[in-house]
This record gives structure tokens, sequence and C-alpha cells, in this order.
């Protein structure tokens, strides 16, 4: 991460805001799904874009909170569209059936917000018998992208406005394991390390983001797809590492962003005009960074693009 007070070649810093970043643009027309939209940076997020105009479908697992936020942003925003639906990413039957819904709705869809995550926890398993972190934070964001593709080129085309797919990664990615993604051992209890496994559900994220670009380019669709760092911040993602959330919480406001500060790069590919165009980077304080030597590897991202279609039963688009 860059000091905080350092401008990058976009102008913004680690200290910009979501608000800072998106001052003075309209997104009336846009319509967006954010995932994990109860809480945290989805919660920022979703709240700046729907200040900008962004009509936001807020994808949540507990649509009690979600409807919760929901209110708390209209009565900042009353002239704010936002709705609420479920959504479990750990599920593919949720994922399937929030697609369904959407698609049944006929909404168009310009911007999509892979936010949800999950970190660190303790070994468990989804209901699709597939390591939770790898299936929360790659699986389900994966599958969630090919179902709504075709409505998003679909927009793209009949409205000739650029579609963006922001993914949130992490520099966490750095600290995967030593082979990247352990294609023959995801589900291996014996050797798994809570942060590694972590690591490498963040370092997924960024090789979504870089084959889905490749496959945008060469086939000529009108939408980018990008992944980002959002910064280290003070969110209930520590909820499994107690000692290092009270670390956090104790010198969080001297050494962390803040959650709107945290939230701005993801607004910033999202909505910001010098975003335009640029598809299969990795963003970070606002500004273009560069991932691992295992981020930038495009034939692991073919591979774990493959390895993601069989598990999740997909055909090639």
């Amino acid at each position: 991460m860059w000091p905080f007070w350092w401008k990058g070649a976009s102008g913004f810093s680690a200290r910009s805001t979501a608000e800072e970043v998106t001052h003075g643009i309209d997104g009336t027309g846009l319509t967006a799904i954010v995932t994990g939209a109860s809480s945290g940076i989805g919660e920022e997020t979703s709240r700046v874009l729907a200040l900008r105009g962004v009509h936001v479908i807020m994808a949540v697992r507990n649509t009690d909170s979600g409807n919760q936020v929901r209110e708390k942003i209209l009565k900042e925003t009353p002239e704010a569209k936002i709705d609420v639906m479920k959504l479990d990413l750990s599920s593919m039957v949720s994922i399937r059936s929030f697609a369904s819904e959407y698609k049944s709705l006929d909404l168009p869809l310009n911007l999509l917000i892979n936010n949800a995550g999950i970190m660190a926890c303790p070994f468990m398993l989804s209901s699709d018998i597939i390591e939770l972190q790898f299936a929360t934070n790659h699986l389900g964001h994966f599958l969630l992208t090919n179902l709504l593709l075709d409505t998003m080129k679909k927009t793209a085309n009949e409205r000739n406005r650029e579609g963006r797919i922001v993914i949130v990664s992490s520099e966490g990615h750095r600290f995967a394991y030593r082979e990247g993604i352990r294609f023959d051992k995801i589900n291996d209890e014996a050797s798994y390390n809570t942060m590694q496994a972590y690591g490498q559900s963040k370092l997924c994220n960024i090789l979504h983001a870089t084959e889905l670009a490749r496959q945008f380019k060469e086939q000529g669709v009108n939408i980018t797809a990008n992944s980002l760092h959002p910064g280290s911040i003070m969110t209930n993602l520590l909820r499994y590492h107690s000692f290092l959330n009270t670390i956090g919480n104790a010198v969080g406001k001297y050494v962390l962003k803040s959650i709107p500060q945290g939230a701005a790069t993801t607004c910033y590919a999202a909505l910001h005009p010098q975003a335009k165009g640029v598809s299969g980077e990795y963003l970070m304080d606002n500004n273009i960074s560069n991932p691992s030597s295992q981020g930038k590897d495009k034939d692991l991202a073919k591979k774990l693009w493959e390895f993601s279609l069989s598990l999740t039963g997909e055909q090639e688009s």
C-alpha cells in the first residue's frame, strides 16, 4: 500500500473515500448488484452507488440485516433506488435461485460488484461439500458471474454502455499456498491453513478477473473485469481470530483504513470515467497496481477457469 498521502496517476490516494472518488459522477440509469452488501465495505459501496443515482441490488445472505441497511440508506437519500435480494454464496442452489429471480425481473445489469467474503475461518465445508473459503470467496462469485453474463452482455449491447465487473480480492493473495491453488487438495483438512486458504481464494479472485478480461477482449464484448485490494480495514472479517481482532480495534485508527476509504477503490473501478476501458488489472488505493507473479499467470487463470466450470457444472460460455 502506498503512503496514505501519496496520490497516484488517478489523482487519488489511500486516504480518498468512496464519496470523494465518485464526486460529480452521475450514475443515473445504471443498475448494480453488490454482494455482501449488508455490512462493511459492501454496505458503504451500496450507499455511495445509490447516492450517485445507481439502482442498487443488495445481494445478501441475511435479508433482515439487508433491509435494515436499506432503510438507513433511504433515510439519508430518500430518492435512492435500492432493493434487497437473498443470496448465499456458499450454496449453488441459492446462487442459481438468485440469478433466476433476477432474470425474471427483466432488469438490466451494468455493474456486478463481487464483494462478499469470509476470512481465515476454521476448516468447514459448504453445502456443496467444498472448502468454505474457496466456495464463498471464489466459486460462488464465479457461478454468479457466469449466470449473469448474458444479462450484462445484453445490457452493454442494447445501451451501448460499458459494463463493469469488479472483484474484491486482497493483498492476502500473496500468502496463498506455495503452489498458489491446490487443485487436488481443496478439501484436504489435514493440510488446511486458515490464512493460506484465504490467500488462495483471493488469488482466485484476481485470476478470475484476468480470465474474464481475456475472454471479453477475444469476444469483442463491451464489459471490463478488474480485481482490487480494498486496503486493510477493521470489518467483521476477522471474527474468527479474536486476538487479531482485539489488536486491530486497538491500533486500527492509526494504521488501517476507514470503511469509507476501504470502499473507495471499488467505487472508483465501478463508476469513474478514468476506469473506462481498463480491464484485467489489479487496483489498489484507487490506482492500478501489481499482483504477485502467480496473480499474473494466465495459464493458471485458464486452469482455474476450467476447474471452476467442472465444480459448478457450467458449460463454456
